[in-house]
């Protein structure tokens, strides 16, 4: 790990490579609005869904995103900029993800996962908002990122990645959207040190995302995992087939249940169960709808079984959670 005088001198040597010459320059206002088109940003429909704050320097854009009204909200991008997107807080009742290569995904809790575009992918977002979301986009140029020592590699390693999580990487986005909020000026060379740091904290979260990709051993492949999920995430209150789930990937029934279980430590159906609890979970704690309702969403007809498998899960029943965790 890394001390902080060492991350320090990494912050010296980005600024400089960068062309600020020195930390002195941004105690001048290396961060600052400054005005870029329109393009190089994500683009909202409607125009007015959301208000927006941004600002620019070193090599990288900073924008906090508040959602102001509920309704269809629809996110495009494409440029020649890496995008981390945070979803500080996110949930909608229905919507699709999709990047470039990768399965779609409609999970409908976000909050607190990240998405990574890197630059020249397409990135298409549609969602109908349960709750005003809050989210922080941060742009990087590729550009910058290469003139700078120990990043070279970054660029051509960038993979797209949808929803995933890293603490470390979250609490800097934040820390960096709190400061912009704050628009003090004292605050700068805080700003520009801790973009350093994050840039340093993706290229790790990157290489890990890489390793992760990696067939597991006995398992499926990556592009079968994907595929996998995203069936059973758009099928979620529906029985699920082994036939059709392994037709998919191109695998026996018996083999593709081996390779699910070593891939995610249990078998199909009990992933299914798992994955319908957790958006049980989201709906109770963000949606009126009744238990029986909530229950029958995520393939429950059966009232008294659905608060049967939710306990078991959760260790509260639907309605104790709901009054715990409703927003």
């Amino acid at each position: 790990m890394q001390d902080s005088a060492s991350v320090a001198e990494q912050g010296h040597r980005l600024l400089e490579a960068q062309g600020q010459g020195s930390l002195t320059a941004s105690r001048r206002g290396a961060y600052r609005a400054v005005p870029q088109p329109e393009e190089h940003f994500v683009q909202i429909s409607p125009l007015d869904a959301v208000r927006r704050q941004r600002e620019s320097g070193s090599g990288m854009t900073i924008e906090i995103l508040q959602a102001r009204r509920r309704g269809k909200i629809e996110c495009r991008y494409r440029a020649a900029q890496h995008l981390l997107v945070v979803h500080e807080r996110s949930a909608r009742h229905a919507g699709c993800t999709v990047i470039d290569g990768l399965s779609p995904s409609t999970m409908l809790d976000c909050t607190r996962n990240m998405v990574l575009v890197p630059a020249g992918y397409t990135y298409h977002d549609w969602h109908e908002p349960r709750i005003l979301s809050r989210s922080v986009h941060i742009y990087l140029d590729p550009i910058r990122l290469a003139m700078t020592p120990g990043l070279e590699s970054l660029n051509s390693s960038m993979m797209p990645r949808l929803f995933f999580k890293d603490d470390a990487l979250m609490e800097t986005a934040l820390k960096m959207a709190t400061l912009l909020e704050s628009s003090r000026s004292d605050h700068r060379p805080y700003l520009e040190a801790l973009g350093a740091v994050l840039v340093h904290e993706l290229m790790r979260t990157n290489e890990a995302g890489r390793s992760v990709e990696a067939p597991v051993k006995g398992g499926l492949a990556a592009w079968q995992r994907r595929k996998t999920i995203a069936y059973i995430e758009q099928h979620l209150e529906e029985p699920i087939s082994l036939g059709i789930l392994s037709q998919m990937v191109g695998l026996s029934p018996s083999y593709f249940c081996r390779a699910f279980r070593q891939s995610f430590g249990r078998p199909p159906q009990r992933y299914q169960l798992n994955q319908r609890i957790e958006r049980a979970k989201t709906l109770l704690a963000t949606h009126a709808a009744s238990v029986t309702d909530v229950g029958v969403s995520v393939g429950y007809n059966d009232s008294s079984a659905f608060c049967t498998a939710f306990r078991r899960a959760t260790g509260l029943t639907p309605s104790a959670y709901r009054r715990r965790n409703s927003t």
